[in-house]
């Protein structure tokens, strides 16, 4: 048997989902874990990125390459009953005439020492200094901000506050210098404003390490 058609301009409840108390409704079997937010940080230590650093090491791998392949070319030639190369006999001649003490020679080491430094500061330094790390909510997830892009959010927030007519900002790892020029209200009142809007907007950043703020509030040169 079918059923009674209702009749027209009759109203009917539609059925809708009861929600459980405590449960989302979405996630199956409400076990869906909360939404991250940057107050939490048990995600682990957010250190600074490493940077590959090729270009030096390209470099010094293509210079050893191809000193290397130089001198044992030449050692094969002298074992082959061949001169060696005009470089490397004036090379030697040059070396056992000088003195230690020789302008030549303390600039050569001197070089050498240079480029030595240098390889070891790049091998212990982290590098990439305008990324920026970032608070870290999950021990498998990593991610950092470019300090460009630090710098133009808190220069859209600085420009929001009255009395504020333009903005130059600057974020390093350490610190964030704002400069502003305000052409109305106390310079007080705009510093004390910008003050408490970029200190918010930094929070919201989610830096590991927050810089601190340097507020320098201006009025603008008169002209004429």
């Amino acid at each position: 048997m079918t059923e009674p058609a209702e009749p027209t301009g009759s109203t009917r409840r539609t059925p809708t989902v009861e929600q459980r108390e405590g449960r989302d409704p979405i996630a199956p079997g409400g076990d869906r874990d909360p939404v991250p937010t940057l107050e939490q940080g048990d995600g682990g230590r957010a250190g600074r990125f490493w940077s590959a650093r090729r270009v030096p090491a390209a470099l010094l791998a293509l210079v050893l390459l191809g000193a290397a392949g130089l001198l044992l070319y030449d050692i094969a030639a002298v074992r082959a009953d061949h001169p060696a190369m005009r470089w490397r006999r004036s090379l030697a001649d040059g070396l056992a005439e000088r003195h230690l003490d020789d302008v030549a020679v303390l600039v050569g080491a001197g070089i050498a020492a240079a480029i030595g430094l240098w390889l070891l500061l790049l091998a212990l330094t982290p590098g990439l200094r305008a990324l920026l790390p970032m608070r870290r909510d999950r021990a498998g997830v990593r991610a950092g901000l470019d300090r460009t892009a630090a710098a133009l959010v808190l220069r859209d927030r600085a420009v929001e506050v009255p009395g504020v007519q333009s903005v130059r900002v600057g974020v390093g790892r350490r610190k964030a210098k704002v400069r502003a020029l305000s052409h109305f209200r106390e310079l007080d009142d705009v510093r004390e404003d910008l003050n408490s809007v970029l200190e918010r907007a930094v929070r919201e950043l989610g830096l590991a390490r927050a810089p601190a703020l340097s507020v320098h509030v201006h009025r603008p040169p008169k002209k004429g």
